[in-house]
C-alpha cells in the first residue's frame, strides 16, 4: 500500500477482522467492543491505545476519530439459523443501526460488514433488504458474497460468511473483486496437537458415551452435539464453531485422538479460525475464550479480502 489506510472497527471482539486488516497493511485506530472478557484479549493482541470499551449505543458518534475504513461484525445470532431468528426484533440484530449512525458521522471511503450466510435469507430477505437500502440511503454502493472458510481461507472448517463492502465511490465498486476459491490443503486433523492433553478434555465416562460409540464409526470426521443430538462434520473438516461452545462443553467439537475421545481444545479452535500460534488466548476462564474464538471470523478470509480491498485504493 502506498498510503497507510486506517481503519475502524464497531463490534470488534477480539479483534479477527482487525487482525487480517492489519495483516493487509491497514492501520487500526478505533475499535469499540462491550465485552470485557473480549477486551482483555483484544488488548493482550493489540495494546490499550485506542480499544474503547463500552455499549456502542452509549457512545458520542461525534467523539469517534475519521477513518478510511469501517469494519463490524454487528451481533449475528439474531439472524443465524441456528439462533431463534428474531432479527430485528432482538435488541442485538438492531446494533445494525447503530452502524448506520456511525457510517452517517465518520463517512468512511468504505464499509465491511461480516455476519452469517443466513442474513440474505433471514425474514424472507426483507432484512438484507432493509441493509442494503439504509447503506444506499447513506450514498454506498454495495457488493456481497457467500463465502466459506473451507473454500476461501485454506481453513478446514465448514463456515459460512456473508461478506459485504460498501462503497462511497462507484469507481472503487467497479475495481473490486472478492477473492476467488483456492485449493484447501489441510484437514482438521493436521491442525489438532498430537501429544495427550489434560485429562479434563477427554470425554471418557460421558452420560452419552455409549451413545457416542455406537455413533462415532469414521475417525476421519469431527463430531458434536446440537439441540437434535449428535452430529458429524465432513471428512476431515470441523463444523462451525459457534459462541456457544462457551454456554455448554457438549457444543465443543470432539474426535478421536491417539488416546480417546476428546474436546478440541482452546487452541485447536483459534487455529481452526486462522489466527497464529502468536495470538495469546487467556489463560483463564476458558468458558469465555471459547466462546470469544466462536464469536470471531476466520482471519484468513477476511485478510484476502481485505488486500483485494488495499490494491483497488492504491
Amino acid at each position: 500500500m502506498t498510503k497507510r489506510y486506517t481503519v475502524g472497527s464497531m463490534f470488534a471482539g477480539i479483534g479477527g477482522i482487525c487482525y487480517a486488516f492489519k495483516n493487509a497493511g491497514f492501520e487500526i485506530i478505533w475499535a469499540n467492543e462491550i465485552d470485557k472478557y473480549a477486551c482483555k484479549t483484544y488488548r493482550l493482541n493489540f495494546g490499550d491505545s485506542y480499544l474503547v470499551e463500552g455499549d456502542i449505543q452509549k457512545i458520542d458518534a461525534n467523539t469517534i476519530p475519521k477513518f478510511d475504513i469501517l469494519t463490524a461484525g454487528f451481533p449475528c445470532q439474531t439472524f443465524s439459523s441456528v439462533g431463534l431468528l428474531q432479527g430485528f426484533d432482538d435488541p442485538r440484530g438492531n446494533l445494525f443501526f447503530e452502524t448506520a449512525r456511525v457510517i452517517r458521522a465518520v463517512n468512511p471511503r468504505i464499509v465491511f460488514l461480516e455476519n452469517v450466510a443466513n442474513l440474505l435469507k433471514h425474514d424472507d430477505g426483507r432484512t438484507f433488504r432493509v441493509i442494503k437500502k439504509t447503506l444506499e440511503d447513506l450514498g454506498y454502493h454495495v457488493t456481497y458474497q457467500i463465502m466459506n472458510a473451507k473454500q476461501y481461507g485454506d481453513i478446514p472448517q465448514q463456515r459460512n460468511r456473508i461478506y459485504i463492502v460498501a462503497f462511497k465511490h462507484e469507481i472503487d465498486m467497479v475495481q473490486f473483486e472478492f477473492p476467488g476459491m483456492i485449493p484447501l490443503t489441510k484437514t482438521a486433523f493436521d491442525l489438532f496437537l498430537k501429544e495427550r492433553q489434560p485429562d479434563k478434555y477427554y470425554m471418557d465416562g460421558h452420560r452419552m458415551w455409549n451413545r457416542m460409540m455406537e455413533y462415532m464409526d469414521d475417525r476421519r470426521r469431527v463430531y458434536r452435539f446440537t439441540d437434535w443430538g449428535l452430529s458429524r462434520g465432513m471428512e476431515g473438516i470441523c463444523p462451525t464453531l459457534l459462541a456457544a461452545m462457551g454456554s455448554r462443553f457438549e457444543r465443543i467439537p470432539f474426535f478421536y485422538d491417539d488416546y480417546s475421545v476428546r474436546l478440541m481444545t482452546p487452541r485447536e479452535c483459534a487455529r481452526l479460525q486462522g489466527f497464529p500460534e502468536s495470538y495469546i488466548l487467556p489463560a483463564e476462564n476458558e468458558k469465555q475464550v471459547y466462546k470469544q474464538i466462536g464469536n470471531s471470523v476466520c482471519v484468513p478470509v477476511v485478510e484476502r479480502i481485505a488486500r483485494n480491498i488495499a490494491n483497488i485504493l492504491d
